[in-house]
């Protein structure tokens, strides 16, 4: 009796993925450049393959496109000089994917992975959602994930061992590390609009505050664990206990001292950015003017 041929759907698999604020900073500071008529900005990732297979994307650059509901065109010249530039400066930064500014993938992305298909094994498809369509922007990964069919002896003999159906987007999972003062870079882009930008200042004075409310929860729980309302947990006092330690033996004077100098000099700061700035506009005027005359 024949073998039965057995039929069997295929996936690739997953990844995940490790993003730096520098990346979004950039999507988003090239979104708000773009042209006039573009409705989306699309462009290159680069980064690393970590040792444990996490793609660890670092940097990015914006690629010049056209778009409609049929067909996409992209500035393949450019994308490769500006690959050049950025590996004389990073040689170690590689392809590892492309980005687009919107929520979720469209038709033609699926044109665009193909071609980053062609450039790097398996790329990494990265949304910013800089419509805040879910009120904030929402961050996230994909692979594309080809769909194809497998089938037993008989056809593998014949040399037809896969028929491909479609290509299907998977997300993946997507991890966003940053430092505090990077913290508050991200926050102001999550509100749909802003005032303005936070001074040197503003931006301590908000972090005092922060400080000051989780030292308030302190306060709360070592109360409420004394008095007997919340059960002890060990690993929370050693956590409090080695945070205690680890501050520096000071004196009140010494310690209004340090802050009074960081103040200070968070103030000449401010100061010469001030006249920089002052020389920079006076300069491009006398510039003008003379081009004039």
């Amino acid at each position: 009796m024949a073998k039965t041929e057995r039929t069997v759907l295929q996936f690739s698999p997953t990844l995940t993925a490790k993003v730096h604020p520098l990346v979004i900073f950039n999507i988003c500071d090239c979104y708000v450049r773009r042209p006039d008529q573009t409705e989306r900005v699309i462009g290159t990732l680069l980064g690393s393959v970590l040792p444990d297979g996490t793609v660890d994307i670092r940097n990015s650059y914006a690629v010049p496109h056209s778009e409609n509901s049929e067909q996409v065109a992209l500035d393949i010249d450019y994308h490769h000089n500006m690959l050049i530039s950025q590996q004389k400066v990073n040689p170690k930064e590689v392809i590892v994917g492309w980005y687009s500014t919107g929520l979720g993938v469209t038709g033609c992305s699926v044109l665009i992975h193909d071609f980053y298909s062609s450039e790097v094994p398996n790329p990494v498809h990265l949304t910013v959602d800089t419509g805040f369509s879910n009120g904030e922007g929402a961050l996230k990964a994909y692979v594309s994930s080809n769909l194809s069919l497998s089938f037993g002896e008989t056809k593998q003999r014949q040399g037809d061992r896969q028929l491909p159906l479609a290509a299907q987007f998977q997300e993946i999972p997507l991890d966003l590390r940053m430092v505090e003062a990077e913290q508050v870079g991200f926050d102001i882009l999550k509100p749909t609009m802003t005032d303005k930008l936070p001074t040197d200042l503003e931006g301590m004075e908000a972090s005092m505050e922060r400080l000051l409310a989780l030292i308030d929860d302190v306060y709360k729980y070592v109360d409420n664990v004394d008095e007997g309302r919340v059960a002890p947990d060990n690993n929370v006092g050693r956590f409090l206990w080695d945070a205690v330690e680890s501050l520096p033996k000071l004196s009140p004077a010494v310690f209004d001292k340090l802050v009074n100098d960081s103040l200070q000099d968070n103030m000449l700061l401010l100061y010469l950015s001030s006249i920089t700035r002052t020389q920079l506009t006076l300069a491009e005027k006398l510039n003008t003017a003379a081009q004039v005359l």
